[in-house]
């Protein structure tokens, strides 16, 4: 009996080509149909094929026509990633997903408010570091403040680690929005 010609095999379920990829993350557009249970249903698709979801946005950006963008930032391998996509265009409430991270005109910002106590020398440089990183103070007391700080997450995580010997009592993300950069929608 000969050796079966591995170019002629069917495609296995259990195919391994793809293990040697990289986690990536990913942040996904996605317009839906703003009615009740859609983020239920795309939420649903990544709890059933154990996809984590990083970080989740929602909002109603079309009141016309009854559209939301959903703003999902998630991590896996460039094939599970292109999974996901496909799979979010089968749900029926989806009209679009776009990848905001391969797009070279992709804008990804997010917001957080950081609540720091402090007094003396740590007060001082509170302030200091958030003059550096434009953050506005948005409440104060004696005994502390509530900075305002908007930009990409990486610049986020770094307040937030200068600002924990300092006195971070409390942080508030908003998680990531993105938007298209030029004329058309995106």
């Amino acid at each position: 009996m000969s050796e079966p010609d591995p170019q002629n095999m069917p495609a296995s379920a259990y195919d391994m080509s793809h293990a040697e990829e990289r986690d990536e993350r990913r942040t996904l557009a996605i317009m839906v149909d703003n009615e009740p249970g859609v983020l239920a249903r795309v939420v649903g698709l990544f709890a059933a094929r154990g996809y984590n979801i990083e970080s989740l946005t929602v909002a109603e950006v079309d009141e016309t026509r009854h559209r939301s963008r959903i703003t999902i930032v998630t991590s896996g391998t460039p094939h599970t990633l292109e999974q996901i996509e496909a799979q979010l265009l089968r749900l029926i409430p989806v009209g679009k997903v776009t990848d905001i991270t391969n797009s070279k005109r992709g804008v990804e910002r997010e917001l957080a408010l950081f609540k720091v106590s402090g007094s003396g020398e740590k007060r001082v440089e509170a302030l200091r570091i958030a003059e550096i990183f434009r953050a506005r103070v948005i409440d104060t007391t004696n005994a502390s403040f509530i900075f305002e700080l908007t930009g990409a997450s990486d610049k986020i995580d770094q307040f937030r680690e200068l600002m924990r010997p300092l006195g971070l009592v409390e942080l508030s993300r908003t998680g990531v929005l993105s938007i298209k950069r030029g004329a058309e929608k995106g």
